[in-house]
């Protein structure tokens, strides 16, 4: 029985998509629940999978093409496996089994080298062939070790282990597509910059303190709660107190509209293959350290594994990004709006500081606030910040609601 198969129902956030990988051809044998499509839209990229057990009749959207929210992608003839089908799906799946296995048992994982060029989609050949990158020296992601795109773009991406050789006088040039995702994030900076009075202030912390108080409990806090205390919900904590006292910077613009939020959603920025993304987290207020650091720690795996949610990244009243993981000393941070303000951290760096009269050598971070002046004014940014900064280098008052 044919049926037809539908791009996802996008939020409304989300315009279009765009069909990125087939992981299936016309004629393949595909089990209930298999993915067989991608479709990469300007946030996420979402999984098709199969309705039932059959094969794919026709493709009517091909790699490349652009598709709308519960738009027909495809033909599906639905029908119970064929014996060869069936034998391939078991031996899939022993090979799954077998791989985790060796996974728990402390073995490297199983990986199935990636299949030549001939036997990759239109779309990855293509990108292959643009990239000049050998299709054996990527390791495929996709079913049966199919290459995806972006399995190429994040071989690409990676730091090369010899220079590139050319014939003297030669100079080399690539050229690559920018995902969807690079493409909206570019977009979203440039009205950022463009569309709001964007001003920064600095200021620094002292992070010995922190880093004590670190020191002393961080095995007992990963033996008590099973997550690392990393410096993170420090600055989360803090960032939450400070907004209580400082509405404005927790609000942002609508039109001729001031709208002040009366709950503490904080983005914290997190770097991917794909590009950068900012996943949230909800009512912080609510949330304990431990809840912070397991919240933080689960976004970054999934960024990792590319497997955000829409509804991960939507909304949020205030951002956190951290450059120094990528050893920034200082930066500017850019406004993510329609928020009216960004905190950035940057790298601890031991510096000679005056103590009462006395130099000592202190591990100090600079903070930088980004803020939109149209709202917040130069007194209530300076003071946000140094609440922040009073409460980093005093924890005591920050666990103590002081």
């Amino acid at each position: 029985m044919a049926t037809e198969i539908k791009a996802p129902v996008f939020p409304e956030s989300v315009a279009d998509g765009t069909i990125a990988t087939w992981h299936k051809q016309p004629g393949e044998a595909v089990s209930r629940d298999e993915v067989i499509c991608d479709i990469e839209t300007d946030k996420v990229v979402l999984e098709v999978v199969a309705p039932a057990d059959g094969t794919i009749a026709q493709i009517i959207k091909n790699e490349g093409d652009t598709v709308l929210s519960n738009e027909v992608i495809a033909q599906f003839e639905e029908g119970a496996l064929s014996g060869a089908a069936q034998t391939q799906a078991v031996q899939s799946e022993e090979k799954v089994e077998q791989a985790a296995a060796k996974t728990e048992a402390g073995a490297a994982p199983v990986v199935e080298r990636a299949q030549p060029v001939a036997d990759q989609a239109p779309a990855v050949r293509k990108a292959l062939t643009e990239t000049g990158i050998n299709a054996a020296d990527v390791q495929g992601t996709g079913r049966g070790g199919r290459i995806t795109k972006e399995d190429v773009a994040n071989h690409q991406a990676k730091p090369a282990a010899a220079p590139l050789t050319a014939a003297v006088g030669e100079r080399i040039e690539k050229r690559v597509p920018m995902t969807r995702l690079r493409k909206r994030v570019a977009e979203r900076l440039l009205a950022a910059t463009q569309e709001t009075a964007m001003l920064t202030t600095f200021n620094e912390v002292n992070m010995k303190p922190i880093m004590e108080m670190r020191k002393q409990y961080k095995d007992a806090f990963e033996k008590r709660h099973g997550a690392r205390l990393g410096f993170m919900s420090f600055f989360v904590k803090a960032a939450t107190e400070a907004l209580k006292r400082y509405p404005a910077v927790n609000a942002s613009i609508d039109g001729d509209d001031i709208v002040y939020h009366g709950y503490y959603d904080i983005g914290v920025a997190v770097s991917s293959d794909r590009g950068l993304v900012v996943p949230v987290l909800r009512d912080t207020d609510r949330m304990n350290y431990a809840e912070v650091e397991s919240g933080i720690g689960a976004y970054a795996a999934k960024a990792r594994e590319g497997k955000l949610a829409i509804e991960d990244m939507t909304g949020g009243t205030f951002t956190i990004t951290n450059g120094g993981t990528f050893g920034s000393l200082l930066s500017t941070p850019i406004l993510n709006t329609p928020q009216t303000a960004i905190l950035g951290m940057h790298k601890i760096q031991e510096r000679p500081m005056a103590v009462n009269g006395q130099v000592e050598i202190l591990p100090m971070m600079y903070l930088a606030l980004s803020y939109d002046h149209r709202l917040i004014d130069g007194k209530e940014a300076v003071g946000f910040l140094v609440t922040i900064k009073e409460l980093l280098e005093e924890p005591a008052k920050l666990i103590l609601d002081l």
